[in-house]
């Protein structure tokens, strides 16, 4: 179904204002992680959960509600997650522990794991021109969200306390709700056509997932051979279920068939590595090697916000009359650059600088999420948007977590700028290795309508 110029750009807002939760409550977490830490009386490594978890919670959650969403419809599924964030966000600042926070970070995750897949299917659906252009207001809202979050989460923490940043969530949340009953599609399946849903592919899936984090996040106290073992078999038996289902939780044949799509999700996940070590590594290194406080640091944070918005829309138009590759040659060149120049940041360089070098890392950022979203799209049928949607978020969760794990290497014991160097340089690395995964790509890629 195709949506008219007139309600075009309601219909983008309202699963705009849903996508942006999930991004947004993974960062703002980012400077209230250390009020949190001495409320709870708690070490870095123990704190720090509430990071993984939500990571952990939303790489599996993202497909799997996507896939439910295809099924029982996206607009049904996109409602229940932001019902299931409001009762997390209402919930959480009375949280009489740490576990009880725990626990309720894990039920806002799963929830709001529901936005993103079911918001791109209803948009591939319902907006068949100029989809790139779409995609980048969304891009604004979703992944510019993520670049804001420890901006709102610095204001939100030092006027008043951690707690804030939950209930920071309901006026997302109600325009969201009430935009989506009225504006979004009515969901329309095909009752002759019958479904099953591939509930032990799912159980193999999360399964898989969850030991291959846990492998990860474990390496900051040294590789644990038996979890990546565990983690290597649970996939082997996923792929070999999954491949003989008719109607599979995820189509592995056309991830082996496929190499494009599949290189997309692994280009994805390196971006991640690199965007999430900044994005989490700058915030620590401030305040605990520079010791400027949350609303500093949150100042500083904004320079990746504010390019990033300057540069999605733009590159929703490039991307619309040239393609995904050149956006993406372009935002991999800036995030090159950017990680080369946090090797110039000291314990004297002032807090403009700073401020100007993560700024060109707001540049890779607009560039590369719009880019590789793009991409995904011209390989993956509409039917499957939910699903693949899924993937993609998944595969940033997975580059979160290792990050988070290289983070945990480098600033376990002691932060200091040498080790905050290293990581820059580590970037560098993982950035053309980027480079040369965005060369390989078709010259013009054209959305799969």
């Amino acid at each position: 179904m195709s949506i008219t110029n007139k309600t075009r750009y309601l219909f983008i807002t309202a699963v705009a204002l849903g996508t942006l939760l999930n991004p947004l409550n993974s960062s703002m977490i980012a400077v209230a992680l250390s009020r949190i830490q001495n409320q709870f009386s708690l070490s870095f490594t123990d704190a720090s959960w509430l990071i993984s978890t939500y990571y952990l919670a939303s790489g599996i959650g993202q497909p799997v509600m996507g896939k439910l969403g295809d099924v029982f419809g996206l607009k049904k599924i996109y409602l229940i997650g932001l019902v299931m964030i409001a009762a997390a966000s209402f919930a959480a600042p009375f949280s009489p522990s740490f576990g009880w926070l725990i626990a309720i970070r894990i039920i806002q995750a799963i929830g709001s794991s529901a936005l993103f897949p079911a918001g791109m299917g209803m948009i591939r659906k319902s907006i068949t021109e100029n989809q790139a252009q779409a995609l980048g207001v969304l891009s604004i809202f979703s992944s510019v969200s993520a670049a804001f979050g420890p901006s709102i989460g610095g204001f939100l923490t030092h006027y008043w306390d951690w707690q804030a940043i939950f209930l920071v969530n309901f006026p997302f949340i109600l325009a969201a709700f009430f935009l989506g009953i009225f504006i979004l599609p009515k969901d329309r399946r095909d009752r002759s056509r019958k479904v099953t849903i591939d509930f032990f592919g799912i159980l193999l899936f999360t399964l898989s997932i969850l030991s291959l984090l846990l492998f990860l996040l474990s390496w900051e106290s040294g590789v644990n051979w038996v979890e990546l073992l565990v983690s290597l078999v649970l996939i082997f038996v996923f792929y070999q279920y999954e491949r003989k289902q008719s109607q599979p939780f995820i189509n592995v044949g056309s991830l082996k068939e496929n190499l494009n799509m599949s290189l997309v999700y692994v280009q994805f996940i390196l971006v991640n590595v690199i965007f999430y070590s900044i994005f989490f590594g700058v915030p620590l290194y401030l305040q605990n090697v520079r010791h400027f406080d949350s609303k500093t640091t949150g100042l500083v944070m904004l320079s990746i916000a504010g390019f990033g918005i300057i540069v999605s829309p733009l590159a929703g138009r490039w991307i619309d009359n040239r393609g995904s590759k050149p956006a993406l040659i372009a935002g991999t060149s800036c995030m090159i650059a950017g990680s080369l120049l946090l090797l110039t940041i000291h314990v004297s360089s002032p807090a403009v600088w700073i401020f100007c070098c993560l700024s060109v890392l707001g540049f890779s950022n607009g560039f590369n999420n719009l880019g590789l979203q793009t991409a995904l799209y011209s390989f993956v049928p509409p039917a499957e948007t939910g699903t693949a949607s899924g993937l993609f978020m998944t595969s940033r969760y997975i580059g979160t977590i290792f990050s988070s794990s290289l983070l945990g290497i480098l600033f376990g014991k002691q932060f200091t700028t040498s080790h905050f160097h290293v990581m820059a340089i580590i970037c560098v690395i993982i950035g053309i290795m980027i480079m040369l995964l965005t060369i390989r790509m078709p010259q013009k890629l054209k959305q799969n309508q």
